[in-house]
């Protein structure tokens, strides 16, 4: 993979990188493996009564099962959430019917924004590998999609704040570990490439 760079356009900036064959297939395969959690997450929520006499779409109420799903859409409120000083104590909420509340109103349109992030990398990726470039709405789309992915190994891999930033020869995650900090180079790079301002 190449260093992002940020091109100045009368259109906006662009931004330009290249990556590899290999590079570029895995990368499709990654993000169409997120599609794929998140459109079976969708379908199996039931249709609701608001969604069917309003036409309001609704959610699932509970959490996924899975930790990956569950990272990908975790709950809205979590129990100490509001923080020293607050005048509502958290032993009077009730926090898994506030979730599922929220995760009902929300989570549809949650998965409908990762989904979108996803494609805009699946429709922008070259195929083949090669140069590409990418409008500022492309490229934040990009580094929402890879931060999901990311946070889907990170979840495979148990990496918390303090690692892991390597494993033992022979691990059998070492492999995704690899792509996670490869992925993790990718974002970062094409962040600085956006905060960057024109010097013209």
């Amino acid at each position: 993979m190449q260093k992002w760079k940020r091109v100045e356009t009368d259109g906006g900036p662009r931004f330009r990188s290249a990556l590899a064959l290999h590079e570029a297939a895995l990368l499709r395969s990654l993000v169409s493996s997120i599609v794929g959690m998140l459109d079976a997450r969708e379908s199996a929520s039931a249709p609701d009564e608001l969604e069917q006499i309003a036409g309001i779409k609704t959610g699932n109420t509970t959490p996924p099962e899975d930790a990956t799903t569950r990272r990908l859409l975790p709950d809205f409120y979590r129990f100490g959430d509001r923080g020293e000083g607050s005048e509502v104590d958290d032993s009077e909420i009730d926090t898994a019917g506030l979730n599922a509340a929220l995760r009902s109103l929300h989570e549809p349109g949650i998965i409908d924004a990762k989904r979108g992030a996803a494609q805009q990398v699946l429709d922008t990726v070259p195929e083949q590998g090669g140069r590409f470039e990418l409008t500022e709405d492309q490229a934040n789309a990009w580094i929402a999609a890879v931060n999901d992915i990311r946070l889907a190994l990170g979840t495979m891999l148990r990496i918390g704040p303090d690692g892991p930033d390597e494993l033992p020869a022979g691990h059998p995650l070492i492999g995704q570990l690899s792509v996670y900090q490869w992925l993790t180079v990718l974002q970062e790079y094409l962040v600085v490439a956006l905060m960057k301002r024109s010097r013209r």
